[in-house]
């Protein structure tokens, strides 16, 4: 018998190599790439992706692919201490698409990070700004441009200082045509009272030739704020289509109330014409006694026909807030067990609802249920408040509870908590103090919640932090702010609620350490089945003790795969991390250069699939504050 000399064998053996790697490559680019168009990659808010590539198996493997820096931060030394890169990019024609802090705009080569153009829109923000933020841009395409035609794909911003503006998505260039040299005056309209406190921070709602913005009102400063109105302007012009007010009772209030605004993500179905607002509370947040009622659509989602404006069905997830329950979380979209369009709801309450999304009946029940009165004279507490089938956080707070990290800092919480009025959910202000769990951070707060439809689950980052709040008689606040601390989430805030009998004091309640007073895990990833309602999992997110899985305190999304996966940021502990969707194991993490408060996205370009997360810190968490942007893939 003839053999093959070891040369030919080497030669067969390259061949072989080869013709693997050739048929692998091809069925790679064989693939669609999946891109990511808007803020939570649909309109309908579920921020999943059908890539696979990076899956359960390998994970573990991935590197850095590229670091982009924004160069936002350092920028003042007053407005650096708000400032939070919240920022989603999108990925639209084959650029990345994203905005700062302070709201420029910025276009990125998604395979190497490289900056094609940047657009400084020159905000004008007092010190006194309420947020310094931006969670994203928006886009459309005029599908009847000639190629090659500026502003055929316009990138739209809302801006801290009360603009939309249309750029060119090609060069960055504003869009003249739209309204003012490529802007708008949000502030028409709204009746400002304080520059710096009506803002835009989420990123605009597209719904064919409609660009759909809300507004984030500085909470808490008097009862009569700015008015919290939704408005549709056409993306070509700029023109207003129409405007809808989510609490027009209150021009009839005396003194007027205000906000009941729409600051988070509005979802679209655009095929049945419809737009799903998340409304806010009337101002101000912890006295109600000059807007008395339900405050019917303050702190509700409400369904509109998005051509018009016309209001179609609201559900009101609390009546009367005395507590800061905004909805702040994007409505998210699905389709029920036999196919009937349905839309979750998720709450800082850690309720979450379950419609019809054609007409806002409940999916899985909800009960109205008594809770506690008001003590406090002139105000009118509603009796009850709706309670969902799904509850993804712990709802009484009382001396029993109390958690220490030793037998001391145990007892110094548990005195403060009978110091307190507490017991149940929805206890109401008072003047000698009331604990509030869950507080105004969550449960689920602007992270919102990511879905998978292949496992009909629903996944969301939570808190699981008592808030003390105080009500101050108007002639005692001078006393009570000598010792005031600085303003931000991790201190005392005194806010004036200038109008009403009563200024307010709010802080977290945290032991001399430094922890909170409630047990861990005081932050979580969660999933749960929205067909049965039932929780899968629950796992502690970051940590604030080495060596204890503690779980803190989150601010940024979720966001699921159909390689199985939920990334995850949040925490206050700088990682990013992987989750099993099925059990909640963790499979991978990895320290960001700075604090990850935003929530990831992903893409799959020439057959290879990207993880990308802003990294730039929360300054009124207290994070490390940056300017990167981290893209991840396999190697």
């Amino acid at each position: 018998m003839r053999t093959l000399k070891p040369f030919c064998y080497f030669r067969w053996l390259l061949l072989f190599l080869f013709l693997i790697w050739l048929v692998s490559t091809s069925h790679a680019q064989s693939r669609p790439d999946t891109g990511w168009p808007t803020y939570s990659n649909a309109p309908d808010g579920t921020r999943y992706s059908p890539a696979s590539q990076i899956d359960r198996s390998n994970v573990k493997q991935l590197k850095v692919a590229w670091t982009f820096h924004t160069g936002a931060l350092p920028h003042d030394p007053e407005l650096d201490k708000k400032a939070a890169f919240e920022a989603t990019p999108i990925l639209v024609d084959g650029k990345l698409f994203l905005s700062t802090p302070y709201d420029h705009v910025i276009a990125i080569n998604p395979e190497t990070g490289e900056k094609l153009w940047e657009f400084d829109p020159k905000l004008e923000l007092p010190y006194g700004a309420s947020e310094v933020t931006s969670r994203g841009v928006s886009a459309w395409r005029d599908a009847s441009a000639k190629a090659g035609r500026a502003c055929s794909l316009r990138i739209f911003i809302g801006t801290l200082d009360a603009r939309l503006i249309a750029l060119d998505g090609a060069t960055g260039k504003p869009c003249a045509e739209f309204g003012t040299d490529g802007e708008v005056d949000l502030t028409s309209g709204v009746r400002l009272r304080d520059p710096g406190d009506y803002q835009v921070t989420s990123a605009p709602a597209i719904v064919k030739d409609l660009v759909i913005t809300g507004s984030s009102i500085g909470d808490n400063r008097a009862v009569t704020l700015e008015r919290g109105i939704v408005r549709a302007f056409d993306v070509r012009t700029g023109k207003l289509r129409w405007s809808w007010d989510p609490i027009p009772w209150a021009m009839n209030t005396s003194p007027r109330t205000g906000a009941g605004n729409a600051w988070s993500t509005i979802s679209v179905d655009a095929g049945r014409d419809l737009v799903f607002i998340p409304t806010g509370s009337a101002s101000p947040d912890y006295f109600g006694g000059v807007r008395k009622g339900d405050n019917k659509w303050a702190n509700s989602v409400v369904a509109l026909r998005a051509s018009t404006g016309e209001f179609v069905w609201g559900f009101q997830v609390v009546h009367h807030d005395l507590w800061d329950y905004d909805v702040a979380s994007q409505p998210t979209l699905f389709a029920w067990k036999d196919g009937t369009p349905a839309i979750a709801i998720t709450t800082k309450m850690g309720r979450v609802f379950v419609l019809n999304r054609l007409t806002g009946a409940p999916l899985l029940p909800v009960e109205e249920r008594p809770v506690p009165k008001s003590d406090i004279p002139g105000e009118e507490s509603w009796p009850t408040q709706p309670a969902s089938t799904i509850s993804l956080v712990p709802e009484t707070f009382s001396p029993e509870d109390a958690w220490g990290i030793d037998a001391q800092a145990r007892a110094w919480c548990a005195d403060k908590i009978k110091a307190a009025r507490s017991g149940e959910i929805y206890t109401p202000p008072s003047l000698q103090g009331t604990l509030v769990f869950p507080s105004n951070v969550g449960g689920v707060n602007w992270g919102s919640a990511a879905y998978d439809p292949q496992r009909h689950l629903l996944f969301a980052d939570t808190n699981r932090l008592p808030i003390f709040v105080r009500l101050i008689p108007r002639d005692e606040l001078a006393e009570a702010h000598k010792n005031a601390s600085e303003s931000d989430r991790l201190h005392g805030e005194f806010a004036r609620q200038t109008g009403a009998p009563y200024a307010m004091f709010r802080t977290p309640l945290l032991a001399p350490s430094g922890l909170p007073c409630s047990a861990p895990p005081w932050g979580t990833v969660a999933a749960v089945n929205l067909f049965t309602g039932k929780k899968l999992w629950d796992i502690p997110l970051g940590s604030f003790i080495p060596g204890m899985n503690t779980g803190t305190v989150t601010l940024g999304g979720p966001m699921a795969t159909a390689g199985g996966l939920v990334f995850t940021a949040a925490a206050m502990d700088n990682f990013i991390r992987a989750f099993d969707v099925e059990t909640g194991k963790e499979l991978w993490k990895y320290e960001l250069p700075a604090g990850g408060q935003a929530t990831p996205m992903t893409y799959t370009l020439h057959g290879k699939q990207y993880v990308v997360i802003a990294a730039g810190g929360h300054g009124k968490l207290g994070t490390k504050q940056g300017d990167s942007v981290v893209a991840f893939t396999l190697p």
